[in-house]
C-alpha cells in the first residue's frame, strides 16, 4: 500500500482563507437575511479595464482563424509579453533582459514552486506575520521540520514584523539560506524602504542567501523614495528572484498571469563544489512542469502595459487606495491603532482591548457582518491584529465604516 507523503500531515488542518470561508458560510446559512460585507480575502471587485477586454477580444478571435490559431506556447511566455516586462523595468531605470523574465499563471504559484529548486537541507527564514504560501510549500517539501505549538516550526526562521521594529525585519542571528521578503507587505500593508532593503541585498551578498522578492502589490506605491523593484538596489540581481502579480493591479485574479524574473548573475551552490544559475534550473522546471499561461490572457497581459492600458488600470488601483485610505481614517477615528493602508491596499488593526485575532474576527461578523482577516492566521507575531482589504467596493467599503462606527469596540 502506497503511503502519503508525511510532511502533508503536518500541515494546519486547512488553509487560512478556506477556514474564514467555512465560517463566514456557516453565518450566512444561520442569517439569510443579513448582508455581510467581506474586508477579508484580498480579491478583486472591479471589472477589467476596456484595453484589457479589447485585447481579450482579439485575442480570442485569433484562436478562431486557422492562419493565427496558437498551440502550445513556449513555457517561459510570448516573448511580446516579455520584452513588455523588461520596457516596464527599463522605465524604473532597471536593466534586465528577457530572458531573465517567465511568464507564469500567478505569483502565488511561482513563490509556491520556486522552493523546489532548493535543497531539502535549506534553511529558509520568513518575515513574521507572514503570506502562508511561503510557509506551507516549505512544509510540502520537508524543509520546516516538526511543527511547533502556536503553528511554527523547528527549521524556520521567524523574523518578527512588529510595532517595536516598525514592521522592518532584523537580521536573523545566523544567515539562512533562502529569505522571504514582501513589500508592500501582505498581510500588514508596510513597506520597506530604500535603506532597509539595501541593507538585505547587502546582508544576502554577504552571506550567500537568496532573497525571493514579492512584488505582487507594487503597483500601489505612492511614495516616490519607496523602491518598485528590489533590483532598484545595486547589486540585488545578483542575490534576488522577483515575483510579480498582474492580480491586483489589473483584477487578473480570474485570469491568473505573472512574471518573475530570475537574473542569470544569481548562483547557487551545484552540491559537487561548483556553482549553478537559477535561471537554468527554473526554466528546466518550468518545461517540465508547466505548459504555460494560455495565449489569450499573455495578450490580455500585454494590454496592461500599454499607455492606455496602464492609465486604466492604476485608475482602478487608485480606486481601492482610496479604499484603504478611508478604511484607515475610519478606524483611527474610533481609537485604533492602525498600521498600512498607505502604499498598498492592506489595512493592519490592532484589536481592542486586548481582545485575540479570532475573537475580533467574531465579534465583527457576529455585531456587524463584517468579514476580516485574523492577523494570527499569518503567524505567531499577527496575534492582536486584523487585515482588512481595501478591494471592495466603494459603496460596500462606506456601508463597512458606517457598521463600525455603531459597533461597541
Amino acid at each position: 500500500m502506497p503511503e502519503v507523503n508525511s510532511n502533508y500531515l503536518s500541515l494546519q488542518k486547512s488553509y487560512l482563507f478556506t477556514d474564514i470561508a467555512h465560517r463566514v458560510a456557516a453565518y450566512k446559512k444561520a442569517h439569510p437575511d443579513q448582508k455581510v460585507i467581506s474586508l477579508g480575502i484580498g480579491d478583486v471587485t472591479k471589472p477589467l479595464a476596456p484595453a484589457i477586454i479589447e485585447a481579450l477580444h482579439a485575442a480570442v478571435d485569433e484562436m478562431g482563424n486557422a492562419e493565427h490559431f496558437h498551440g502550445y506556447g513556449p513555457e517561459q511566455g510570448y516573448g511580446f509579453l516579455r520584452e513588455a516586462v523588461v520596457r516596464e523595468y527599463m522605465a524604473r531605470g532597471v536593466s534586465i533582459a528577457p530572458d531573465e523574465v517567465f511568464i507564469g499563471d500567478g505569483a502565488k504559484s511561482d513563490l509556491g514552486n520556486f522552493q523546489e529548486l532548493f535543497s531539502e537541507q535549506a534553511v529558509v527564514a520568513v518575515t513574521d506575520p507572514v503570506y502562508p504560501v511561503y510557509v506551507d510549500t516549505n512544509v510540502m517539501a520537508g524543509r520546516a521540520g516538526a511543527p511547533l505549538a502556536g503553528g511554527s516550526f523547528e527549521r524556520i526562521v521567524y523574523l518578527p514584523c512588529v510595532r517595536e521594529n516598525d514592521f522592518v525585519p532584523d537580521f536573523p542571528a545566523k544567515a539562512p539560506d533562502i529569505v522571504y521578503i514582501c513589500s508592500p507587505n501582505n498581510p500588514t500593508g508596510t513597506v520597506l524602504g530604500r535603506e532597509a532593503l539595501a541593507a538585505w541585498v547587502h546582508y544576502a551578498r554577504k552571506n550567500g542567501c537568496v532573497i525571493l522578492f514579492d512584488a505582487a502589490y507594487e503597483s500601489y506605491i505612492v511614495d516616490k523614495d519607496i523602491p518598485h523593484s528590489i533590483y532598484e538596489i545595486e547589486g540585488a540581481q545578483d542575490v534576488a528572484v522577483e515575483f510579480r502579480s498582474y492580480s491586483k493591479v489589473a483584477g487578473f485574479t480570474g485570469l491568473r498571469c505573472s512574471a518573475t524574473v530570475v537574473p542569470h548573475s544569481l548562483k547557487v551552490g551545484d552540491g559537487r563544489g561548483g556553482r549553478i544559475e537559477l535561471n537554468g534550473l527554473w526554466n528546466r522546471r518550468q518545461c517540465t512542469k508547466y505548459n504555460g499561461c494560455p495565449y489569450i490572457v499573455q495578450r490580455a497581459a500585454q494590454a496592461v502595459h500599454s499607455p492606455v492600458g496602464r492609465s486604466q488600470v492604476m485608475k482602478q488601483v487608485h480606486g481601492y487606495l482610496e479604499n484603504a485610505k478611508a478604511l484607515r481614517e475610519g478606524m483611527q477615528a474610533l481609537g485604533l491603532e492602525v498600521y498600512g493602508g498607505v502604499n498598498a491596499p492592506y489595512i493592519w488593526v490592532r484589536t481592542p482591548n486586548n481582545v485575540d485575532s479570532w475573537g475580533f474576527f467574531e465579534h465583527l461578523l457576529n455585531n456587524a457582518q463584517l468579514v476580516c482577516t485574523p492577523g494570527v492566521g499569518f503567524g505567531k507575531s499577527g496575534e492582536g491584529y486584523v487585515r482588512l482589504t481595501a478591494f471592495g467596493t466603494p459603496e460596500d467599503t462606506a456601508q463597512a465604516i458606517e457598521r463600525l462606527k455603531s459597533l461597541q469596540l
